[in-house]
C-alpha cells in the first residue's frame, strides 16, 4: 500500500492505496464521486475526463499513486454554491446529452478548451473534443451547447467588467 494525499473537488483526502488502483476507480469507490463514469477502461472514449493539474486526463489511464500531491477536478466539482458551471448549464438548456454517460468527459475537455481558447469556432470545439466518443448525439447539439457556453462567460466576463468601471473592448 502507498500512502496519497489529493486534493478532488476542494476537499483533500489521505488515503492508503494499492499501487495499481487506477484513478477512476479511486474517485468512484473510495471517494463516492461517481459523476465520473467508467466508460471503456481503454481510454479511448473520454467518458472519465477530468482535470489533473490544470489538464485534462482519462482518469482510467491515471494511477491515484501518480496523483499524491495533485489538485483533480471533477464534473462534480464544476457546481459552485449550487450553481452549474456555465458549461453545464448549457448542456442541459441545449440538450447536448441523450443517455447522459459522456456527457462528464465532454463537459470536462470542453472545459479545458473554454480556458485556453475563450472564442472558440465550431471547428475547434470539434477538434477539443475528438478523444470523447458519443453514441447517441450525432455532436451537433454538443458543440451548439459549448458554444452557447462560451458566449455565457463572455457575456458574464463583460458584465463583472462593467459592474467594476473596467473598459470592456468591443
Amino acid at each position: 500500500m502507498t500512502r496519497i494525499s489529493v486534493k478532488v473537488d476542494g476537499t483533500t483526502y489521505e488515503d492508503e492505496v494499492e499501487p495499481r488502483l487506477l484513478l477512476i476507480h479511486y474517485l468512484r469507490d473510495r471517494l463516492g464521486l461517481t459523476g465520473t463514469p467508467i466508460g471503456c477502461d481503454t481510454s479511448n472514449c473520454g467518458a472519465c475526463t477530468v482535470d489533473l493539474g490544470g489538464e485534462t486526463a482519462k482518469s482510467c489511464s491515471v494511477l491515484a499513486v501518480q496523483c499524491d500531491g495533485s489538485v483533480v477536478t471533477t464534473v462534480q466539482g464544476l457546481a459552485q454554491d449550487g450553481e452549474w458551471h456555465p458549461l453545464q448549464k448549457a448542456f442541459h438548456e441545449r440538450h447536448a446529452l441523450q443517455c447522459g454517460y459522456c456527457t462528464p468527459g465532454m463537459i470536462m475537455a470542453a472545459r479545458d478548451l473554454l480556458g485556453e481558447n475563450p472564442e472558440p469556432s465550431a471547428d475547434d470545439v470539434r477538434h477539443a473534443l475528438e478523444g470523447n466518443l458519443c453514441r447517441c448525439t450525432g455532436y451537433q447539439n454538443i458543440v451548439r451547447a459549448v458554444l452557447a457556453a462560451a458566449d455565457a462567460e463572455a457575456a458574464s466576463s463583460a458584465a463583472a467588467s462593467a459592474s467594476s468601471g473596467q473598459e470592456v473592448a468591443p
